[in-house]
């Protein structure tokens, strides 16, 4: 009877040291707050963020990560641009480091849009905390929502740190008739 409550506990203690292991380093659960990444992401839907992708490589365009926007609220967004990239956008095409730049996630937006424009003309020295330079500092980013008409994003806060970022979202698993994985926009219709 001792034998098997013993191992039992360590079943379970080490069960909890995994869980821990897991939530801390490499992965964690996050609840989508509002409609900024609409219609990649919704309200209410659930997603697994990786903590370890940038832990092993780096922050590229197009991701879609998770941030701490304050010490009280995380948000989702997507990369736009990233240290030393020139951003501007001009009657709603992206051009980073003065190419022109697809963005096939925006169609649905584009299409429903209330304004002439889904994203205003702007460029990284526009930006609150850019400090007048055209190009990206070393180490920040410049993140937007997908649904430009009601996102608050680079163009309302500025540039954010890379260590602000919580990690990559990589799978929706709620609910699971939505489910996806892999945001890379180059496989995005």
């Amino acid at each position: 009877m001792k034998k098997e409550l013993y191992e039992w506990l360590s079943a379970i203690g080490i069960a909890l040291v995994l869980l821990f292991v897991i939530h801390q380093f490499l992965f964690l659960t996050y609840s989508v707050k509002g409609d900024s990444m609409y219609p990649m992401l919704k309200d209410g839907e659930k997603v697994i963020v990786s903590r370890i992708n940038y832990t092993l490589g780096k922050i590229n365009e197009g991701d879609v990560i998770v941030f701490h926007a304050d010490k009280k609220s995380d948000y989702v967004k997507r990369v736009i641009g990233v240290g030393g990239d020139t951003v501007m956008y001009k009657d709603d095409t992206l051009y980073i480091n003065n190419k022109k730049v697809k963005e096939p996630y925006l169609d649905e937006n584009k299409l429903a849009k209330t304004n002439v424009l889904l994203t205003e003309n702007f460029s990284v020295k526009d930006l609150v905390n850019s400090g007048g330079k055209s190009k990206i500092p070393k180490g920040e980013l410049l993140v937007l929502g997908d649904n430009r008409e009601v996102s608050k994003d680079s163009r309302y806060f500025g540039l954010i740190k890379e260590k602000q970022v919580v990690g990559e979202v990589v799978l929706r698993f709620w609910p699971f008739n939505v489910f996806h994985y892999n945001f890379d926009p180059a496989t995005e219709k």
